[in-house]
C-alpha cells in the first residue's frame, strides 16, 4: 500500500527537499542548551503553573510577562513538558515550522503553475539563509511564517472550492498569528483581502458580506488573549513587558507596532534615560573577544582552553548571548556604527543598513533573503506581460498576491527604524514563490523566442548572479575570493549559453540551465549552511559566514565595539578592550577587515566551531555554592530569591528548575514592583534574599526606591559565604547531576564571572537578607 502511494502520489524530488530543510534546520540544536535565554527563561516560568503559562510570565512569581504573545511559547512549553526542557526542545516546533513552510509554499504554488515550479519555489524557501538561521532558535518569526502560510492555503483552497469556511479559517489563523508576533502578521493582510476580491468566485455583494465576516473574526480572534488579559485586574496578572503603561493592546500598538517603524524603543517604565529593552541588550550581549581565546579553565590535573566548552566565553553577571561566540567580538563586521555581519559597515540601527529603496541590496542585508529577489522581479514581468483587463487568468492573480505580499513587507523594512535581521524571513515566501513560478514561466517563454520576452530568462540569470557576485565578494577576506569569482563566471557562461542557444543551437541549453541555476542557489546554499558551520546566535540569528555569536551592529549613538558590552555581564559601557580598538583601527574604510586582521578572525571561527553553541555562559553561569547557600538557608519561602532583573535570575531558573521573583522585568525597564508590594511578599514569609546587580534602569540595577528599601532594611551577606571567588573551585552543575566529580576552576577576575546576579557592568552583586 506505502509502496503503491509512494509511485503514485508521492513527489520524491519534494520529500529530498524536505529533508534537506529538515537538515538545515535540526543538525546540530542539541548543543545549543539555553537558545534564546529571555525566552527559554519564560518557558521555564510557564512549565511551574497554569497561571504562568496563560499569561507567558517571565518568573516563578507571575510578575511580568515576555514582550510578545504567547502562542509560541505556549508551544515551546508543550515540548519541554514532553521533551524535558532542553534547548532543542524549545527549538524543535520551530524547526518543523520551518519544514512546514516548505511544503505549504510546495502546495501553493503546485496547482496554477506546475510540479516543477513548486520543487524550485520549495526548494528556494528551503534555502533562504535567514529562515533556516532564525528557525534554529526559539525565536518566534519562523513559527509566524508557516501560521501566515497556512492563512494563505486555506483562502487559496476557500476560493478554489467556494468554501466560506475555510475563508473565515484563514482569516482566523491570521488571528491567532497575531496571537504570535502581533503587528506583524497583519503585514499580509491586503494581500489576503485582494487576492479574494481578485480570485472569488462569488458576486460583490456575497463578496463584500464574506470579506467583513473574515474581518469580524479576524478581529475577535488576535483581541481574544488581550481582552482576557486587560480585563484581568493587574494584581491578578503579570506586568505587561515593555508596554510601558501593563496594557496587551499598548504593546501590541507601541512596542511592538508602531515603534518598529519609528525606531522609537523607550518605554514608560525606562528609567534614568537609558534604553534597556531586551532588543537593545542582547544586539551587545553575544559579543565575542579575541582575548578570550587565550583564556584557560583548569581542572584538578589538566589545564584546557575555554575553546572546549565555552563556559568560561561569558561574564556570568548575567546570561550572554546564546550564541557561539565569546564575548567581546561583536556580530556585525569591522566597520563602522551598525557593522553588518561579516564586517560590512551597514549603518543604520542593529546593522540593518540605511534606509531607502535600496536597502535590502545593501551589504547589510543582502545576504539574508534577497539572494533571489532579482529573479523574482525580473519574472514578474514576464508572469504578468499576458494579463488583460479581461482575461485575468488564476495564474495573473496569484502572481498579484504574491507580488501584494512582497512589496508592502520590502517597503516596510527599506524605511522601518527598529528590526532585526531574522525578521526578513517575512520575505522568503512571497521570493520563493515568483522565483519558482518565473523560473518555469521564463523558460517557456525562452523557449517560444516569439518576442522580447524571451530575453528575459538570460537577463533574469545574469542579474541574479551578478548579485550574488556583490553580495559574495564583501566575504573575500573571510571566506576567499574564489566563491564570488566561481559564481559571476558560472552565471556569465550560464547567460551567453542561453544567449547562444536561443539564437542558434539548443544543444547548449543543458548546460546552459544547469550553470545557471548553480549560479543563483550557490551563495544562498553556502549561507544557509553557515549556522552550522560558522555557528549561531541565538538571540539575534543571522546568517553569514562571520555572524557568529553578535548582535548584528552598533546600537545607536555609537558602534558596538566603542560602546563596550551590555548590561548582562558583559564590559561596562564606554569601555573598549585594546582588541576592539585594533579591531576598529584595522578596519579599511568600506569596512572589510584588513589582511592584519584575517589570521586573528580565522582563529576565531575555528574556536567559535570548537565551542558549539555555548548555552547562556556556560555552566558556569550557575553558581552552585550560591544555588546551595540559597537552598540551605531556605526556612519554608517560596521563592530561592528576588533578582533586581531577568539576567540575574535565568540560570536559577532555567538550569536549577528553582521559583524566583525578578522585581523589574528584562534589565529593569518594567515598572513591576512597589515598595509596599516587595514588603507584603516578605511579611507574608514568600522571599526573604534578594540579589542586587548594577546597571539598567535606575541605580543598582532597578527601581532606586525599592533597590533603597531593601538596602535599608536588609542585612548584608559576605561574599564568601554565598558566592564563588577568585581561585576558588566551583562544581559544574551538569557534571554534578550526572554523578561527575568533574570541577573546573574558575577565575572570576579572569573571567570576568561576578557570581549569579553579578554586578553586569562589570562588579559584583550584593546578596541581602531581609525578615521583618
Amino acid at each position: 500500500m506505502i509502496k503503491k502511494w509512494f509511485k503514485t502520489r508521492a513527489d520524491i524530488p519534494l520529500i529530498i527537499i524536505m529533508l534537506i530543510s529538515a537538515f538545515l534546520n535540526g543538525y546540530n540544536i542539541w548543543q545549543d542548551k539555553y537558545v534564546n535565554t529571555y525566552y527559554t527563561t519564560a518557558v521555564a516560568s510557564m512549565l511551574q503553573s497554569f497561571h504562568n503559562f496563560f499569561f507567558a510570565s517571565l518568573d516563578s512569581a507571575g510578575s511580568v510577562t515576555v514582550d510578545k504573545p504567547p502562542v509560541v511559547f505556549w508551544i515551546q512549553t508543550l515540548s519541554a513538558y514532553i521533551f524535558g526542557l532542553h534547548g532543542w526542545s524549545v527549538i524543535l516546533p520551530q524547526a518543523l515550522a520551518q519544514v512546514g513552510s516548505v511544503l505549504l509554499v510546495y502546495l501553493l504554488v503546485k496547482p496554477s503553475f506546475g510540479t516543477m515550479a513548486a520543487r524550485l519555489a520549495a526548494f528556494a524557501m528551503a534555502t533562504t539563509p535567514i529562515a533556516v538561521a532564525v528557525s534554529r532558535t526559539n525565536n518566534i518569526d519562523a513559527m509566524l511564517v508557516f501560521t501566515l502560510l497556512l492563512a494563505t492555503w486555506l483562502l487559496f483552497r476557500g476560493i478554489r472550492n467556494s468554501k466560506t469556511g475555510l475563508i473565515l479559517a484563514a482569516f482566523a489563523v491570521v488571528g491567532i498569528a497575531f496571537n504570535e508576533k502581533m503587528l506583524q502578521a497583519y503585514m499580509i493582510v491586503p494581500a489576503l483581502g485582494l487576492f479574494y476580491l481578485l480570485a472569488s468566485k462569488f458576486n460583490w455583494k456575497r463578496k463584500a458580506v464574506t470579506l467583513v465576516g473574515s474581518a469580524v473574526v479576524l478581529l475577535i480572534v488576535s483581541l481574544s488573549w488581550a481582552v482576557v488579559v486587560d480585563s484581568t485586574p493587574a494584581d491578578k496578572r503579570p506586568y505587561m513587558g515593555s508596554s510601558g503603561t501593563n496594557s496587551v493592546l499598548n504593546l501590541a500598538f507601541g512596542y511592538n507596532g508602531l515603534s518598529r517603524l519609528t525606531g522609537d524603543q523607550g518605554t514608560v517604565g525606562n528609567r534614568g534615560g537609558e534604553r534597556t529593552d531586551r532588543d537593545n541588550i542582547a544586539t551587545t550581549n553575544s559579543s565575542n573577544t579575541n582575548t578570550d581565546q587565550a583564556q584557560t579553565t583548569t581542572s584538578s590535573d589538566s589545564t584546557t582552553t575555554t575553546d572546549d566548552s565555552g563556559a568560561n566565553n561569558m561574564a556570568t553577571g548575567g546570561f550572554g548571548g546564546n550564541g557561539q561566540g565569546a564575548p567581546g567580538e561583536g556580530q556585525g563586521g569591522q566597520g563602522g556604527p551598525g557593522g553588518g555581519p561579516g564586517g560590512n559597515s551597514g549603518g543604520g540601527m542593529f546593522g540593518t543598513g540605511e534606509k531607502g529603496p535600496l536597502r535590502l541590496f545593501q551589504s547589510s542585508l543582502s545576504g539574508q533573503a534577497s539572494w533571489l529577489l532579482p529573479f523574482a522581479l525580473i519574472a514578474s514581468i514576464g508572469l504578468l506581460a499576458s494579463i488583460r483587463r479581461r482575461n485575468i487568468t488564476q495564474k495573473h492573480k496569484e502572481v498579484i498576491f504574491w507580488l501584494a505580499w512582497l512589496i508592502p513587507v520590502a517597503a516596510f523594512f527599506s524605511v522601518a527604524g527598529f528590526f532585526h535581521h531574522y525578521y526578513l524571513i517575512m520575505l522568503a515566501p512571497p521570493i520563493a514563490a515568483l522565483f519558482g513560478a518565473g523560473f518555469v514561466e521564463l523558460w517557456k517563454q525562452y523557449r517560444e523566442r516569439s518576442n522580447w520576452l524571451s530575453w528575459l530568462l538570460p537577463a533574469a540569470v545574469l542579474a541574479t548572479s551578478v548579485f550574488s557576485w556583490f553580495v559574495l565578494q564583501n566575504y573575500n577576506d573571510t571566506i576567499g575570493s574564489g566563491w564570488s569569482i566561481a559564481v559571476l563566471i558560472l552565471g556569465i557562461i550560464g547567460t551567453v549559453l542561453l544567449v547562444i542557444a536561443r539564437m542558434k543551437s539548443e544543444k547548449f541549453t543543458r548546460f546552459a540551465i544547469i550553470a545557471s541555476v548553480l549560479a543563483m542557489f550557490v551563495g544562498p546554499v553556502y549561507w544557509a549552511l553557515t549556522p552550522i558551520v560558522y555557528g549561531g546566535n541565538s538571540m539575534i540569528p543571522q546568517a553569514g559566514p562571520t555572524q557568529f555569536g553578535g548582535g548584528g551592529g552598533g546600537m545607536p549613538g555609537g558602534n558596538d565595539r566603542t560602546r563596550g558590552q551590555s548590561a548582562n555581564g558583559q564590559q561596562a559601557e564606554g569601555t573598549q578592550t585594546n582588541n576592539q580598538t585594533n579591531n576598529v583601527e584595522n578596519s579599511s574604510p568600506d569596512g572589510n577587515t584588513s589582511s592584519t586582521q584575517t589570521s586573528t578572525d580565522t582563529e576565531q571561527k575555528s574556536s567559535t566551531r570548537s565551542r558549539g553553541m555555548g548555552g547562556p555562559n556556560g555552566s558556569q553561569s550557575l553558581d552552585q555554592k550560591t544555588l546551595s547557600y540559597l537552598q540551605k538557608n531556605n526556612t519554608g519561602e517560596t521563592y530561592l530569591f528576588a533578582a533586581s532583573n531577568y539576567s540575574t535570575a535565568a540560570p536559577y531558573l532555567v538550569e536549577a528548575g528553582q521559583k524566583v521573583i525578578i522585581m523589574n522585568g528584562f534589565v529593569s525597564s518594567d515598572p513591576v514592583y512597589t515598595v509596599d508590594k516587595i514588603k507584603a511578599l516578605v511579611e507574608s514569609g514568600q522571599v526573604k534574599y534578594f540579589m542586587i546587580s548594577g546597571g539598567g534602569g535606575g541605580p543598582d540595577g532597578g527601581n532606586s526606591e525599592v533597590t533603597g528599601w531593601i538596602k535599608e532594611h536588609g542585612k548584608v551577606i559576605p561574599t564568601d559565604e554565598w558566592k564563588t571567588t577568585t581561585g576558588e573551585t566551583t562544581t559544574d552543575v551538569k557534571a554534578t547531576e550526572s554523578g561527575s566529580d568533574t570541577t573546573n576552576s574558575n577565575t572570576n577576575a579572569q573571567n570576568g564571572q561576578g557570581g549569579p546576579g553579578g554586578d553586569e557592568r562589570g562588579g559584583s552583586g550584593t546578596l541581602y537578607e531581609i525578615t521583618l
